[in-house]
C-alpha cells in the first residue's frame, strides 16, 4: 500500500466517524419550540377557564357571520362567560345588512359587528362622500363601530398609486362622521417594533418571524414603524372629539411608561390588549400600576377566536399565580404572571367601559 492509499483510507475512516458522530449529536438535537420541560416549581396554581365576571371581547374575528351557526358561538361563549362579542369584521354593505339580520334571528344582544369601510379608489371624485355615505348606512343598519383595519398605512394606494397615510387629510370626512355618529373607531396600525428589525438572535421575535416569515417588514415596503405609528397618534390629536379604540396597546405593552404618557396626552385615546396579554404576564408588578391607574381606558381584546387561549388571559388578569406558559411558544418563550387585578378594576376592564364606549349594548346582562 502506497503512501496515498494509506491516507485516502485515514480521510476515508476520519469522515465516518465524523459523520457518525454527528449522526448521534442530531439523533438528540431537539428544536427551540420541542423544548418545553415541565417546571419543576411548586408554586400555587389556579387554572381560570371561566372569567370571574361577565365580560364583553371588543376584538373577535367571525368572517361568516351572516351564515354560521351561530348556536354553537354562543354555546361556546356561554363556557367562557362571555356576554358579547364584537365581531370586527363586518364588512359592510349587504353582507353587513344580512349578518345583523342573521345575529337578531340568534340572539338579541350578545353578537355586535363593526363596520369595515372599502378604500379603493382613495383620492377619486366622489369616493369621500361615497364612504360616508356607506358608514351612515352601516350604522342604521346595525354596527356599532368601525374597524381599521392595518392595511391602512401598509398597503392601500390611491388613484396615484401612492400608500395612504392613516392620517391623510382626504380621510378626515370618515372619522368627524364617526364623532357625529357617536361611534368608537377601533384602529390596528402597525405591527410589533420587532418586526421591523433584523431577524436574528438579538431579536426578540426572532423565532416568531423564523416560523412566519410573511411577518418580516421594512420600510422599503412603505412606511416605517415610526412614521406609522406617529401617523397614528396624528389622528388621534387631530379628531380629539372622536373615540379611538387603538387595537394591541398600541404596540407600547413593553414600554408602559410611554402609552401612560400617550394615555394622559389623548383623553379620546383608549386601549385594549388582543394578543399583547405575554407582555402583561411577564410584568405584573408594573403593569397592574397600570391598570389600576388607568381602569378607565382599558378594554378587554382576544383578536383570534380560539377559545382554550382565554384562559392565559383570565389567569394573567385575575390571579396571582406564578411561571406559568403561554399559549403559543413561538409568540412569547417566556413564562407568565398574574397581575391579580382587584374586583373594580376587572370590572371596568370585563365590561364597564365597552358599556360606556360602545353605543346600544344591553347594560342588563352585567352586574350594576
Amino acid at each position: 500500500m502506497n503512501i496515498l492509499e494509506k491516507k485516502y483510507l485515514y480521510f476515508a475512516a476520519l469522515l465516518c466517524f465524523s459523520q457518525c458522530s454527528l449522526a448521534q449529536t442530531d439523533k438528540n438535537r431537539i428544536d427551540f419550540e420541542t423544548y418545553n420541560p415541565p417546571s419543576t416549581l411548586v408554586v400555587p396554581e389556579h387554572v381560570v377557564t371561566r372569567a370571574k365576571f361577565p365580560f364583553i371581547d371588543v376584538h373577535n374575528h367571525q368572517n361568516n357571520m351572516a351564515s354560521q351557526n351561530l348556536g354553537s358561538l354562543l354555546l361556546e361563549m356561554d363556557k367562557l362567560n362571555m356576554k358579547v362579542m364584537v365581531n370586527l369584521s363586518g364588512r359592510g354593505g349587504t353582507y353587513l345588512a344580512s349578518a345583523v339580520k342573521h345575529v337578531a334571528e340568534a340572539t338579541p344582544n350578545r353578537l355586535v359587528l363593526f363596520t369595515n369601510l372599502s378604500f379603493d379608489g382613495v383620492g377619486e371624485e366622489g369616493w369621500i362622500q361615497k364612504a360616508v355615505r356607506q358608514l351612515e348606512d352601516d350604522v342604521k343598519a346595525g354596527a356599532k363601530g368601525l374597524k381599521i383595519f392595518k392595511s391602512l398605512g401598509f398597503s392601500i394606494k390611491d388613484k396615484a398609486g401612492k400608500v395612504v397615510a392613516v392620517d391623510d387629510a382626504r380621510l378626515d370626512p370618515i372619522w368627524q362622521k364617526c364623532a357625529q355618529l357617536g361611534i368608537p373607531v377601533l384602529i390596528h396600525t402597525a405591527d410589533p417594533k420587532q418586526f421591523w428589525d433584523s431577524p436574528d438572535a438579538n431579536n426578540e421575535r426572532w423565532l416568531e418571524l423564523l416560523t412566519q416569515p410573511g411577518r418580516n417588514r421594512s420600510a422599503s415596503n412603505g412606511f416605517s414603524w415610526e412614521q406609522l405609528i406617529q401617523q397614528q397618534h396624528n389622528l388621534v390629536k387631530k379628531h380629539a372629539k372622536t373615540t379611538f379604540i387603538i387595537a394591541h396597546f398600541g404596540w407600547y405593552a413593553n414600554d408602559l411608561d410611554h402609552l401612560g404618557k400617550l394615555l394622559d396626552t389623548y383623553p379620546n385615546f383608549n386601549v385594549e390588549f388582543g394578543a399583547i396579554i405575554a407582555e402583561l404576564g411577564r410584568q405584573p408588578r408594573r403593569a397592574k400600576q397600570f391598570f389600576e391607574k388607568y381602569q378607565d381606558r382599558i378594554l378587554f381584546g382576544k383578536d383570534s377566536w380560539i377559545p382554550a387561549e382565554y384562559s392565559t388571559y383570565f389567569r394573567v388578569l385575575e390571579t396571582e399565580d406564578e411561571y406559568f406558559p403561554y399559549h403559543k411558544k413561538y409568540h412569547a418563550y417566556w413564562k407568565m404572571y398574574g397581575l391579580g387585578l382587584s374586583d373594580q378594576v376587572l370590572k371596568k376592564v370585563y365590561y364597564k367601559n365597552a358599556l360606556r364606549i360602545i353605543p346600544g349594548l344591553d347594560k342588563s346582562q352585567f352586574p350594576e
